[in-house]
């Protein structure tokens, strides 16, 4: 008697415990759902303010680059290839669509944690704010191959950066390395790792200056939106991932050899000038890193608490005009 009342009292407390899970439930696929149907509006109010010249950066990529193929006209494939960022054809707007299309494969993610948290970068990627930030970068790379006729955007000057940090003036096209839209880092048979631009890009090796090895430019490189601002948001799991291993192999390399190696991230560089809000309380580029590590890390955007999935529409489809 005794036995069967404990195996009723087990029953029912089983059955307690499976209504209490079901009624709680696990809210992330819902999330994962949200952020991505959200993405896709943001997309599409992109390419509608690309298209409709609203984004300055974009702008201004498209006139530097036709202004210098005047004066070089020998960089003209390069500066196609890099204007080529100034609509919906460029590295950096297709690396979105590409990412939204694989955030929706569960299989490419370790866990829901890590899905969640890329749909959330997603979402925040796709703003045109930060968006029209991240685009400093090119436009500042053909301001530095004008030879000082053309002027940086959202970043002190060229000479002022290399000063302020210390670091190593590796040529034009410099903002761009460790960046993996436009190439990714090799490792040789000696165990050093390189920068390899991915097509056209390659002319920054062979027109400006030689090969740049990862220890070197982890500790000497200079400030770039993507390395110090926007990696965080414009890097997926897997693209992170590579850099994490890259930097785990030369770790472990110096260590063999009783030397100490840094990641190019550990110490944050000064240069970004005027930009927008959405990018000042972005998490730091660190991060990145940190958060690929294991799957089991809380790879949480900074606007995972924000429960109604705030939809910057007011926000989104002014003009980004302004000196950001």
């Amino acid at each position: 008697m005794a036995g069967m009342l404990t195996r009723v009292l087990t029953s029912i407390l089983f059955l307690t415990v499976t209504l209490s899970l079901t009624g709680c439930g696990d809210d992330r696929p819902d999330k994962i759902a949200k952020y991505q149907q959200l993405t896709q509006q943001r997309l599409a109010t992109l390419t509608t303010m690309i298209d409709d010249g609203q984004l300055r950066n974009a702008n201004l990529l498209k006139q530097y680059t036709t202004l210098l193929k005047q004066q070089k006209p020998d960089l003209a494939p390069l500066l196609d290839e890099l204007a080529k960022d100034s609509g919906t054809q460029g590295p950096m707007y297709t690396s979105l669509k590409r990412r939204l299309d694989e955030s929706k494969v569960a299989s490419n993610f370790a866990d829901l944690d890590q899905q969640l948290a890329e749909a959330e970068n997603l979402y925040q990627a796709a703003d045109p704010s930060l968006f029209n930030d991240m685009l400093s970068d090119p436009v500042n790379v053909v301001a530095d191959m004008s030879d000082g006729k053309l002027a940086r955007v959202n970043a002190i000057s060229r000479e002022a950066a290399t000063l302020a940090n210390g670091g190593e003036d590796f040529g034009p096209g410099s903002q761009l390395v460790g960046n993996p839209s436009y190439g990714n880092w090799q490792t040789d048979s000696s165990g050093t790792s390189f920068w390899a631009w991915y097509g056209m890009y390659s002319m920054f090796s062979n027109v400006f200056n030689r090969p740049v090895s990862y220890d070197r430019w982890s500790g000497n490189r200079g400030y770039s939106y993507y390395n110090d601002v926007g990696r965080y948001r414009y890097t997926s799991p897997k693209q992170a991932d590579a850099q994490n291993k890259t930097f785990e192999q030369t770790k472990k390399r110096f260590d063999s050899q009783g030397k100490r190696f840094d990641s190019p991230y550990a110490k944050p560089r000064t240069g970004g000038t005027a930009l927008s809000r959405e990018s000042t309380s972005a998490p730091k580029a660190s991060n990145t890193t940190s958060a690929s590590k294991s799957s089991n890390s809380k790879f949480r955007s900074n606007y995972a608490k924000d429960s109604s999935f705030r939809n910057s529409s007011n926000r989104t489809t002014r003009s980004v005009r302004r000196g950001k």
